[in-house]
């Protein structure tokens, strides 16, 4: 059961001691505490901005038939100028159906609060479903950038067409946001974004680009690197071209993070604080419901949202609920804990959440958008030995048998995977077997390669001819960076691998570098 947040604070401060140890977080933790008793609407007060306070730019997401969340987060410097960098500040939206705002179709005011940042989530309701809007923000005598969204189909509208793009690992310092300029072009019902927004690690030299500060590790620090993300106009850009989904993976938090185990040497508990503080920056800075809002180190980020009779999209957190990854390797062979009953990478309540509502689906396309890869990769160290990728879904054999086996099992219609994190695309067929070469594909896997982490990259379309032996259900490798097109119908599903050969240099081009289509009804993707 999720902890209320004066629970998960007393329970802390009862197992180290003393209260001490939390006020040594400082104004952090105190930030932290305030989401547990949040004003309500209406407690903002006017201003009269001597600079613009939009300088983050606008985002919408989580869409629904009717509705959908609009985002701005106000400037410190601007509201220190007429200082209110430490009060509410009243902001009022508008949505139209036309950019130029001749046919506005809702408005309303919501408030900026000290505690989240001065972000704003304005949950818009009342619009049409399938529709374009358009959007934008005002505050003290401010407009913001306009925004444009889309909500999503009827629930069982019989809709012929759904085109969206997965991204994943935006690392700034490796490179510029080109891929999202390109993809800012695409004209898309949705943006899938599925994890490592940011990276928490320290500022490095000789890189593209520098970002600021030492490893994130409090909220003061998340909070500015995200500002120095969301300060590139390129992404910008994207997130005013279409609603988003996000989930996180790890880098939002800590590098290869399990549940309440960090990479770094602390315990549980400082984690937790770190957790906490790293999860409600993720809220300040993306477009997410209230249902999404952190409570200390918890944050409900696993949700479905359906689109018309034709895709489901099971959005899932593969972190905050794992275990631990086995045998003490990020990457080695296999030990007795590696096939221990009862491991997981996705909790039992998600869990049991995902498989429910899988063999309840009445959508032709059920997508699973994750953040590691699900196929099993078999690969051997320098003495031939056989190795596991312990952090991705390898690491958690038993858990992924069950998953497969329930969409075999249930019968679900067309299952599709999409995963991030690997920074390289892949498409690969989910066995119930994988040992052996006859047994049929149960689902298709996509996985995407990063928006810039790991620099340019090579244009190597496989890893060599043992990496292809051992792994005969992968059908596609490439490690160059970009992001993939979905374009769904009731016939077929065709991803287009998009890739930008050079982003460590700005202005670069981007070109489709491989087709893969799923035919309705034959799981495993064929390439065009």
């Amino acid at each position: 059961m999720t902890k209320t947040s004066d629970q998960y604070w007393f329970d802390l401060f009862d197992r180290r001691g003393t209260r001490r140890d939390f006020l040594r977080v400082g104004r952090d933790a105190a930030a932290l505490v305030a989401l547990g008793s949040l004003p309500g609407c209406g407690v903002g007060r006017p201003v009269r901005f001597n600079s613009d306070p939009f300088g983050f730019g606008v985002a919408s997401g989580d869409p629904t038939p009717d509705g959908v969340v609009l985002w701005a987060r106000l400037g410190r410097d601007a509201l220190r100028e007429v200082g209110a960098a430490s009060t509410p500040v009243e902001v009022s939206w508008e949505i139209a159906e036309d950019d130029s705002f001749s046919r506005i179709v809702g408005t309303g005011v919501a408030d900026a609060l000290p505690a989240l940042g001065h972000s704003v989530h304005a949950e818009v309701e009342g619009l049409r479903p399938g529709r374009d809007y358009f959007y934008r923000l005002m505050s003290g005598g401010a407009v913001s950038p306009v925004g444009r969204t889309k909500t999503a189909p009827a629930a069982n509208a019989a809709n012929d067409r759904f085109d969206f793009a997965f991204v994943s690992c935006q690392h700034y310092e490796h490179g510029f946001f080109t891929a999202l300029e390109h993809l800012s072009a695409e004209n898309l019902d949705l943006i899938v974004h599925l994890g490592d927004y940011i990276y928490e690690g320290a500022a490095t030299d000789g890189r593209p680009r520098r970002h600021e500060g030492p490893e994130s590790t409090t909220l003061r620090l998340y909070r500015a690197r995200y500002s120095t993300y969301r300060s590139d106009p390129q992404l910008q850009a994207a997130h005013a071209a279409a609603p988003w989904i996000a989930t996180s993976d790890d880098h939002e938090v800590d590098n290869n993070y399990a549940g309440i185990w960090p990479e770094d040497d602390q315990s549980p508990e400082d984690f937790l604080l770190r957790r906490a503080a790293a999860y409600q920056a993720f809220y300040e800075f993306l477009p997410l419901r209230r249902t999404s809002m952190p409570v200390g180190p918890d944050m409900r980020l696993y949700r479905r949202m359906r689109f018309g009779n034709l895709v489901e999209m099971n959005v899932l957190d593969t972190r905050q609920y794992r275990d631990d990854q086995p045998c003490d390797a990020s990457i080695g062979p296999s030990c007795a804990e590696h096939f221990e009953q009862g491991r997981s990478i996705l909790g039992s309540a998600q869990r049991d959440w995902l498989v429910n509502g899988l063999a309840a689906s009445e959508a032709q396309w059920n997508v699973l958008a994750q953040q590691v890869l699900m196929t099993r990769f078999n690969s051997r160290n320098a003495q031939g030995d056989v190795t596991w990728q312990m952090d991705k879904w390898d690491g958690y054999p038993l858990e992924r048998q069950a998953i497969i086996e329930a969409m075999a099992d249930s019968g679900v219609s067309n299952p599709v995977v999409l995963t991030g994190d690997i920074h390289s695309n892949w498409v690969a067929r989910l066995a119930r077997d994988f040992d052996d070469e006859a047994s049929p594909a149960i689902a298709t896997e996509f996985a995407g390669t990063s928006l810039t982490s790991g620099g340019n990259g090579i244009p190597m379309t496989g890893w060599g001819a043992d990496g292809l032996r051992y792994n005969p259900h992968v059908d596609f490798y490439n490690y160059q960076r970009g992001y993939v097109l979905a374009s769904i119908s009731p016939d077929r599903w065709t991803s287009r691998f998009r890739i930008v050969p050079n982003v460590e240099e700005r202005g670069g081009s981007v070109e489709t570098l491989a087709t893969f289509v799923v035919e309705n009804g034959r799981p495993g993707a064929i390439q065009e």
